[in-house]
């Protein structure tokens, strides 16, 4: 090799070295930005006390929770009431949630992630939650894309290891760069079933219960709160145990979604059950079955108006006269703002899980004691 080749060679390597070495050190940079964002948070000066609109979907639903007036409501129910508690604690939430990872993910690998804009994939499942916050004037004031969630694996004897969500990959609009945040933000669902206030009437002191429609009719009545149930007409013997658990039924009741485009008066075939209480209140509940599925509509009215005097009781001294007064008092004021709050809700038609209706149904045979075998 002569001195020519030799420095032509040299002179080469040092531009090659320099160009590599140029390389490393814009790739160090992009990472060193992309580090910087570690521990942000993306909606810390989310100003939370003028959102006055959320807007949720995914793949398969859409849902959108605005505040009108003094309350907040699911507009894809008919503007039916939604749970305050849970907006107010994702809203307070958002602006805490930090960034705890950083991932330069190429458009391919998207769906893996759920990060696919909803509508924009033909499979529901790679779709990710769009989650749009906006003010009174309708402005969407912050905007994000929801991701998979993260999830951990917790240390357990047992053989299937409990798993806890622990972050969640997002998206900002318009950027390329996928960030982990500090919280899964499980309740940013957008199935509007999940955001309904869950309020619902409640019957307990129960005196009288009866059922009709769909084979033999009948009624089960005790004469005092405490008393044994018995049968109001007919033969055999009531069993107990039905009774009692038909009678809980009625205190416990819940619903899963709301058939907002359903009116109560418009059930088919419904099946009747009335109720009759020692608050003088009487609960008219029809229910009818929903096609395809375990579960029922279920429509309810409520009539009457709870006493307003309590009746002394034998030989009662006056100190107990005095306690006692204030104790039924305090008892119907709540009683009555119960009973405001659910004859607004007897205008809605709801859904419910048959299983939590199955003591309720029962045809008569069903209800009386089984005889003994010899």
């Amino acid at each position: 090799m002569n001195r020519k080749t030799f420095l032509a060679l040299l002179v080469a390597l040092i531009v090659l070295g320099g160009a590599g070495l140029a390389l490393f050190w814009q790739d160090l940079g992009a990472w060193r930005n992309a580090d910087a964002r570690l521990g942000s948070k993306p909606f810390e000066k989310l100003p939370v006390g003028t959102i006055a609109r959320i807007h949720l979907k995914d793949g398969r639903n859409e849902t959108t929770l605005s505040l009108k007036g003094d309350r907040w409501v699911v507009g894809e129910r008919g503007d039916y009431g939604a749970n305050a508690q849970d907006i107010g604690d994702l809203l307070v939430k958002l602006p805490d949630v930090k960034v705890v990872q950083t991932e330069s993910v190429g458009a391919l690998l998207l769906p893996r992630l759920n990060l696919v804009e909803p509508g924009k994939s033909a499979k529901g499942e790679e779709a990710g939650t769009l989650l749009e916050l906006g003010d009174k004037s309708g402005k969407v004031v912050a905007s994000v894309l929801l991701g998979k969630k993260v999830i951990k694996t917790e240390d357990s004897p047992l053989p299937i290891k409990p798993q806890t969500p622990v972050g969640r990959y997002v998206l900002s609009p318009g950027s390329k760069t996928v960030l982990v945040l500090s919280d899964a933000l499980v309740s940013a669902d957008a199935n509007p079933g999940r955001w309904l206030a869950k309020d619902f009437f409640k019957v307990d002191r129960v005196k009288s219960l009866a059922y009709s429609g769909s084979g033999t009719p009948w009624k089960i009545a005790r004469s005092e709160e405490y008393g044994q149930w018995k049968f109001a007409a007919g033969a055999g013997m009531l069993d107990p145990s039905a009774a009692v658990s038909a009678v809980n039924a009625l205190s416990s009741l819940a619903f899963t979604d709301v058939a907002s485009a359903i009116k109560p008066e418009a059930l088919e075939n419904p099946l009747t059950l009335v109720a009759d209480t020692f608050d003088n209140l009487t609960y008219t509940i029809r229910v009818a079955k929903k096609a395809g599925t375990d579960d029922y509509y279920l429509a309810f009215a409520v009539a009457g108006e709870p006493p307003r005097e309590r009746k002394p009781e034998k030989n009662e001294k006056s100190e107990d006269k005095a306690r006692r007064d204030k104790q039924f008092s305090e008892d119907l004021q709540k009683l009555e703002a119960r009973l405001k709050l659910e004859k607004g809700l007897a205008n809605w038609t709801y859904v419910v899980a048959g299983k939590t209706l199955e003591p309720l149904l029962k045809d008569r045979p069903q209800l009386v004691v089984a005889p003994k075998k010899k």
